[in-house]
């Protein structure tokens, strides 16, 4: 029974879980026995879905996979497979230096894994998926690749161009797990908005998001991963239409002054970025925006960053994440910029916006308190449940800290809760 067992580990972006759900739920259907990212490992077959976006996330990957030979040569694993986008990328390199592992697989060519293993290749279980997150919500990715070329940017030169999923397999995927329990959904795609191009000649994700809407038990629906240029406005019109999709909305902006935008390839302008984020505003009242902000890129001057610095304090973003540049082979900034700017310098850059990103946050938070507003429970703690409200997505924003009382909380099921504290980046509550 110790050769059904394999051990899944997963590295990188909710888009990678998905991939690893996928297989596993396949493998399950096959009679195999998979677990995700156990505590100890300790299945006789492994494998390792990597990451291969930054320098720090390809380091973990090697790292991942070398305990892994090591646990081979130890004689605690007989078989080791990699699949993912550090494994897509650098396939042959991979090959000649770490040859212990049974086989390298790409982004698109996991399923190969199945016939390797013995098992007999069945089409009809391509659409199944055993779920990693707790039952109540899960990530439902909508596309693949990405036709952005964006300068610091390897992922379209990882995944390829823009590939859309036809509108019925994902509706269908929707109601097969609103059947198993799915309330919360976390829309994902490299690049949202450009969703439908290909497969309709258009941009298609607000009519998704409107169908989405309509399939009963579907309770919230999250996007993430917008772009600026071209957005399509008549997304806003969805959220403002359906109460089940939540006025949030993950939109990587990177940066504002033009001069860094030009040198990145955002094909956006800061007056444009300015417009449409009032317009967001204005459209979508209490709508929260994340954004994901890069310091350190090529010919990033001091001005530049003070006009990033000044944005940030202008447009008091609800949620932001920052980092720092990181030269990807391959990408138009590896070829084409000298990365001179010192480390110690994005450092200090990345710590001093965060800090004025921390002080909005503490800000915003204090301002719920005294609200009462829609929490989903996720876990339960020593002295509190755990719970997010609709402008909360999993694992990267703020959490409801909700006060154990003598009413017990089921997990996955909504409560109304007052505000009654924050901090910096979490709020407290209890339940009306």
């Amino acid at each position: 029974m110790r050769r059904k067992n394999i051990d899944i580990i997963t590295l990188g972006c909710s888009k990678n879980l998905v991939d690893s759900e996928r297989l596993m739920g396949m493998l399950r259907a096959l009679g195999f026995n998979p677990k995700h990212d156990p505590s100890k490992p300790n299945a006789r077959i492994a494998v390792i879905n990597t990451c291969g976006f930054i320098g720090d996330a390809k380091e973990e990957s090697i790292n991942m996979i070398l305990d892994f030979v090591q646990a081979k040569q130890e004689g605690k694993l007989e078989q080791l497979y990699v699949m993912g986008c550090l494994s897509q990328r650098y396939r042959d390199e991979l090959r000649r230096e770490i040859p212990e592992v049974d086989k390298f697989y790409g982004k698109f060519d996991w399923v190969q894994l199945l016939q390797d293993l013995g098992a007999e290749e069945r089409k009809e279980l391509y659409g199944e998926r055993m779920l990693t997150t707790p039952k109540h919500y899960a990530y439902l990715k909508i596309s693949e690749g990405c036709d952005r070329h964006c300068s610091y940017c390897a992922i379209p030169i990882i995944t390829g161009p823009h590939h859309s999923r036809p509108m019925e397999d994902i509706l269908a995927e929707v109601k097969n797990m609103v059947g198993q329990g799915v309330k919360e959904f976390q829309i994902i795609a490299q690049e949202l908005t450009y969703y439908g191009i290909d497969l309709y000649q258009k941009q298609m994700i607000a009519e998704l998001v409107d169908q989405i809407a309509q399939v009963p038990g579907v309770e919230w629906i999250r996007l993430h991963y917008a772009y600026p240029s071209h957005f399509p406005l008549e997304l806003l019109q969805v959220m403002n239409k359906h109460q089940n999709v939540c006025k949030y909305l993950d939109i990587a902006l990177q940066h504002i002054s033009d001069n860094m935008l030009g040198k990145m390839q955002r094909h956006v302008t800061k007056e444009e970025t300015y417009r449409l984020i009032e317009t967001m505003r204005r459209e979508v009242p209490d709508i929260h925006i994340r954004t994901t902000l890069m310091v350190g890129h090529p010919g990033e001057t001091e001005t530049d960053f003070e006009e990033l610095k000044q944005f940030v304090r202008d447009i008091k973003f609800d949620r932001m994440g920052a980092f720092a540049y990181s030269e990807e082979e391959g990408t138009y900034a590896a070829t084409h910029y000298e990365d001179s700017i010192p480390q110690e310098v994005k450092q200090q850059r990345l710590d001093e916006l965060m800090a004025i990103q921390q002080d909005i946050s503490a800000e915003l938070n204090e301002a719920k308190v005294g609200k009462v507003m829609k929490v989903i429970i996720d876990r339960e703690e020593d002295d509190y449940y755990v719970g997010r409200t609709e402008f909360d997505s999993p694992e990267v924003d703020p959490e409801v800290l909700i006060t154990k009382d003598k009413m017990p909380l089921k997990i996955g099921e909504f409560y109304q809760i007052e505000l009654t504290g924050a901090e910096d980046y979490d709020l407290f509550g209890h339940v009306v």
